[in-house]
């Protein structure tokens, strides 16, 4: 474990010097002198790039330029054959569409503890004395180490980069209790501040430039995420907590939607990735999108290439299917002039959208809890949302979106007379954009109109599907995973090397997680 969680503060500062304005100066003594930096000369002036580290590598980026570190398959691994296929938001016929790991769980560990939260640890004690940098850590602490918690279960935590061999980890219970008082905390001196800006992160903070007001909001819309995600387990406190976030302000435009800036050393590795690795549109995201007359489907995704024209459709590749069961069949990519656009420095990577706080708040009302708005108001303005951020902007095309009555339809691959039979032909969605009459539909659209807006931000989504139980995809062809079958899975297991080197707060973890270390046990706050 030590190797996972000692504090590597030169490759942290590596990592941030290649892509921030304060220290290029002294890069190449940094990078020739390998003991150049200490954590006694962690100062104010490494504040801001240690923060930009943490950002990035806490969304579980990775540069191909940064010296040290993990470069773009971060993403692929972590996120592109995990999350990302276990809510079908893109397929590649990996063995994790299928629900086996094959050990593929531990890179994103790796990298996590040893960039993201080492980079993190640097820019809390860098940023001693400064009030709101130090609550704008702890906002980002609390998102980034949710992310893993509600990937695995009980995680190294309070322990975590205390240069020991041996790392304790905490249980889920615990760690939400520190973030609310994070959360509090980090608010309290946002909203009592005389500062607009955070000084040491206006430069290097590609998510807000440091704007006091939007990460006071930020902090308050995670607040309201989380809040939903342990209303199963403590609905008291979840109700209090939501009502507060809204009380003291969540996002209400796209204005305040948290994304990361992207540059040429610190590229979106989705654009990166999706279509040089094979990445495909999948059969349950063509049900949907097609069943809506969604305008983000041609935003998302293409056509496919057939040399015959009028055999070139929007066509999704279903999930679970084994190694050249489709043959030759064409899938949809991802749209080049979006989100496939190899080293592309312009699209931003997503990380808490306005359209989905809305969303949130329209699943709240319908518990009872004050959100100030209907659900049906709350509803409908996430979406409006979410198309504008997409670039959707005709308002006539907006309205009849919502008032869409159709739904889901079956894949175009059941078209094809080999495939007409093979589980697809009725979509797991039924109801319709439009806001129906009663709340058990309602719940179900909020649901599915959060799986779109979230796209492609899959961490999230993984973890809400996982919460609300809504069928909102197909379930898998085949399955290797006979603990979890062909639904989703519920975790992702205990990384092999912590076994094997971390073993008796392995064994602590598999307690505190209150059944095996598979993939079908359920997590602290997954109740129904």
């Amino acid at each position: 474990m030590k190797k996972y969680n000692k504090i590597k503060s030169i490759a942290a500062i590596l990592m941030v010097c290649a892509y921030t304005t304060s220290c290029t100066d002294n890069f190449d003594e940094l990078n020739t002198n390998k003991n150049a930096i200490t954590e006694d000369q962690l100062d104010a002036s490494l504040a801001g790039p240690s923060f930009a580290s943490a950002l990035y590598a806490g969304i579980h980026n990775g540069s191909y330029s940064s010296p040290g570190v993990d470069d773009q398959g971060t993403w692929g691994i972590a996120t592109g054959i995990l999350s990302s296929q276990f809510v079908q938001y893109l397929n590649t016929g990996y063995s994790t569409d299928r629900n086996e790991l094959s050990g593929w769980s531990d890179r994103g560990w790796l990298r996590f503890y040893t960039v993201a939260v080492p980079a993190l640890n640097n820019a809390f004690k860098a940023s001693e004395g400064n009030a709101e940098a130090l609550a704008v850590l702890k906002l980002w602490k609390v998102f980034m180490y949710n992310q893993m918690t509600d990937h695995y279960g009980p995680i190294p935590y309070t322990e975590a980069g205390n240069n020991s061999e041996k790392v304790a980890y905490d249980s889920q219970e615990a760690i939400y209790e520190d973030f609310f008082k994070l959360l509090d905390e980090a608010d309290s001196v946002l909203s009592n501040t005389s500062e607009s800006t955070v000084g040491l992160f206006s430069i290097s903070d590609r998510v807000y430039n440091g704007d006091v007001e939007k990460w006071k909001t930020f902090g308050n819309s995670l607040r309201l995420r989380l809040a939903l995600r342990i209303s199963d387990v403590q609905p008291a406190k979840a109700k209090t907590q939501a009502e507060l976030a809204v009380a003291n302000g969540v996002m209400e435009s796209n204005d305040y939607s948290a994304t990361f800036k992207t540059s040429n050393i610190t590229p979106n590795n989705l654009n990166m990735i999706v279509n040089s690795w094979g990445y495909v549109m999948t059969a349950g995201m063509e049900s949907i999108l097609k069943g809506y007359n969604d305008p983000r489907l041609e935003i998302w995704f293409s056509e496919t290439e057939e040399e015959d024209e009028t055999e070139r459709a929007y066509r999704g590749m279903p999930a679970g299917g084994l190694q050249d069961q489709f043959g030759t069949i064409q899938f949809s990519k991802f749209n080049d002039d979006v989100l496939g656009n190899d080293f592309s420095e312009e699209k931003p990577i997503e990380i808490l959208m306005a359209s989905e706080c809305y969303l949130n708040r329209a699943e709240a009302a319908l518990n009872g809890w004050n959100m100030n708005g209907t659900a049906q108001s709350l509803y409908e303005e996430g979406i409006r949302l979410s198309l504008s951020q997409w670039g959707v902007n005709d308002a006539s095309k907006i309205s009849n979106y919502i008032a869409e009555t159709s739904t889901p339809v079956a894949p175009d691959i059941t078209n094809n007379p080999d495939y007409a039979n093979i589980g697809l032909e009725t979509p797991p969605v039924s109801v319709p954009v439009a806001w129906a009459n009663t709340e058990s539909e309602q719940r179900t659209q909020i649901a599915v109109q959060k799986y779109l807006a979230l796209f492609p931000e899959s961490w999230e989504t993984w973890a809400d599907l996982r919460r609300t139980d809504e069928q909102i995809i197909y379930p898998l062809l085949n399955s290797e995973n006979f603990e979890v079958g062909k639904g989703l899975m519920k975790r992702v297991l205990f990384v092999t090397n912590e076994i094997s080197t971390n073993g008796e707060a392995v064994d602590d973890a598999i307690d505190k997680l209150g059944g095996p270390n598979t993939g079908a046990t359920k997590l602290w706050w997954d109740k129904n």
